[in-house]
């Protein structure tokens, strides 16, 4: 049995149904765990620390087989620029490890989360628990709601 993330029990104290994945983690992509859960990339959304001139960086969630798109972001959250976070910087503003970085286990780290709307054409979708290895099942709808998540185009 895996043991349970803060993102795990805070979606069990909501009464959020997921389903658990795991995977080895030594895999930080979501290309990767597309592949090893045997869904497409479409589905497995990553979460990217992007970074403001002034400001708390951004959350934002697209799909494993798409690129985010920085002009399209900065013009949708009302930003002149904005840039991809480091690796280092990832860990260093969200304290979890790449790979694992999840808006569902920074919800009360006062972050912006904003998702994709490429994912409104989902029903279900996979996104990191807060930590390697292990991924979350659950509806859009649900992760919009919980992260409050602006839907914009993102890629």
């Amino acid at each position: 049995m895996t043991d349970k993330t803060n993102a795990m029990r805070m979606l069990e104290a909501r009464r959020v149904p997921y389903e658990t994945y795991t995977f080895p983690p030594e895999i930080h992509s979501a290309e990767g765990v597309a592949q090893v859960v045997g869904l497409p990339a479409s589905r497995v959304y990553k979460t990217l620390v992007v970074v403001r001139k002034q400001g708390k960086p951004l959350l934002v969630m697209i799909a494993g087989d798409r690129e985010l798109d920085l002009k399209r972001l900065a013009k949708a959250v009302g930003e002149k620029k904005l840039r991809i976070a480091t690796y280092k910087e990832e860990e260093s503003l969200t304290g979890l490890e790449v790979g694992g970085i999840s808006a569902l286990a920074l919800l009360h780290r006062g972050f912006d989360v904003y998702i994709d709307r490429a994912a409104t054409k989902l029903k279900r979708m996979i996104v990191s628990a807060g930590c390697r290895g292990i991924n979350l099942r659950m509806t859009v709808e649900d992760l919009i709601r919980v992260t409050k998540a602006k839907v914009i185009e993102a890629s």
